[in-house]
């Protein structure tokens, strides 16, 4: 579970040449909230004016909305809620999220009911022009007609207006025509919302409905196809939910694999992570932590239930065919009692040890376990590579801060030592993982702007 961001090159050059690729490109952007987003920044409902819709719709659609996360991407760091502002990185220039709180000229006070229907489940403003797919609505296409309804209620009454002008992309001409994004949602957009499946109940139902609808999962969580859209929006797509990289992160397998998803997981520990974003096999980080603040612990333990019902169910795909995983920490806990020989071991004993501890056990789940850990097992290294260069931010839970987020070690070690202790870590206590190289490392930093000075 990680870090929502995309980019989007989709390649329709027959239908609409290389204007349109370069419009296209613009989809796959970063979602994730920034860590300087305020933790409890939803804005008090508002009183519904006279003949408007009652409070509980009102307070339906706040629920609603922190199921789809929409705060996220719609504050800017320090910035009032819903007012957009929010950075979006694309390869072809940076674009800002929109102003969606109600306020008549900056923002969405004169959508009709329909046209908010039409924004979040087809892609199109109220002034026509197609949306850029940063907004999920690939996903949110799914989401039912009465529940639109009272989402709309509550952004029209129950968040406060702010006057803020939308900032203007700095995405250069030709390539901020929205025009081909039309061909791609020809393609792509399934405007059908979620049908009950008969065979299944009522609780698998739900899960599957906030999944695959408001949950927008599979937005992150599963590979992208040659036009870059998901290769599946359902459980019917075998790629559904299989991880995918997300903006130096690997969003993590959430099928029933018994090493890198979640088949050695019980309905209870999916609970347990999405509620506090943490359990006796992982830990969040990266833009997981954002999703358990804004958008998951806010959700009930039925609707969680729900969703962890939907989830286990899932056949186990994208793993390597590996027996499940089985603890041996024997051989890994005898290098560190002499770590000189071994690199990793040496700055594992240093660095690493006093929390996550010598059996790779940690204390979790106030410090997230090595041993056994679906990140860890992955056979891409990407998300433990950008974690130990550039930490994570706070889980924040009922208020809370978590006592011990992950330091950032950029500036600590170089990226040799950071190559051989995760090559340490991923075959340390019977994780079985491939080595991490010096060039992953460098690549990563790179990339992430931790370049040595």
């Amino acid at each position: 579970m990680q870090k929502r961001s995309r980019k989007f090159p989709v390649r329709m050059a027959a239908i609409a040449g290389a204007t349109a690729l370069g419009a296209l490109a613009l989809g796959w952007l970063t979602l994730g909230a920034p860590p300087s987003v305020a933790q409890s920044a939803s804005s008090p409902a508002a009183a519904p004016a006279a003949g408007g819709p009652d409070a509980a719709l009102i307070q339906r659609g706040e629920y609603l909305a922190k199921a789809g996360d929409c705060i996220a991407c719609h504050t800017a760091p320090g910035g009032k809620p819903f007012a957009g502002g929010f950075k979006m990185v694309t390869p072809m220039g940076a674009i800002y999220a929109t102003n969606i709180t109600p306020d008549p000229e900056t923002g969405i006070g004169k959508y009709t009911e329909q046209d908010f229907d039409r924004a979040v489940r087809e892609g199109v403003a109220k002034e026509g022009h197609t949306l850029y797919p940063a907004m999920p609505f690939p996903s949110y296409a799914k989401v039912r007609q009465e529940d639109i309804k009272a989402m709309y209620a509550y952004f029209m009454h129950g968040v406060e207006p702010v006057r803020q002008a939308n900032l203007q992309s700095e995405i250069p001409w030709p390539l901020n025509m929205r025009w081909p994004l039309k061909f791609w949602n020809m393609v792509f957009l399934d405007k059908t919302p979620y049908k009950d499946d008969p065979q299944k109940d009522a609780v698998w139902n739900r899960g599957a409905y906030l999944v695959q609808g408001l949950g927008h999962c599979g937005a992150c969580h599963t590979p992208r196809g040659v036009g870059f859209q998901e290769k599946a929006l359902s459980e019917k797509g075998k790629p559904y939910l299989t991880g995918a990289v997300v903006e130096h992160w690997f969003a993590s397998n959430l099928t029933g694999d018994p090493n890198v998803g979640l088949g050695r997981w019980s309905e209870q520990d999916v609970v347990e992570f999405m509620g506090t974003g943490a359990n006796r096999h992982a830990s969040a980080f990266g833009g997981m932590v954002s999703v358990i603040n804004h958008s998951l612990q806010e959700m009930t333990p039925q609707d969680l239930t729900a969703m962890a019902r939907y989830l286990k169910s899932l056949p186990g795909v994208g793993g390597n065919g590996s027996p499940p995983y089985a603890y041996d920490g024997a051989i890994t806990q005898t290098s560190l009692r002499k770590p000189a020989g071994n690199a990793g071991a040496k700055v594992y004993a240093t660095y690493c040890m006093y929390c996550h501890g010598a059996d790779g056990r940690a204390y979790s789940p106030l410090l997230s376990p090595l041993a056994g850990n679906p990140n860890v097992i992955e056979s891409n290294p990407v998300s433990l590579i950008n974690v130990t260069l550039n930490g994570s931010d706070e889980l924040v839970i009922k208020g809370m801060p978590s006592p011990y987020p992950m330091p950032k070690f950029a500036e600590v070690l170089s990226d040799q030592e950071i190559a051989d202790v995760l090559t340490f870590i991923r075959q340390g206590w019977n994780n079985k993982a491939g080595a991490v190289t010096e060039k992953d490392v460098a690549k990563i930093r790179k990339a992430t702007g931790q370049e040595a000075d």
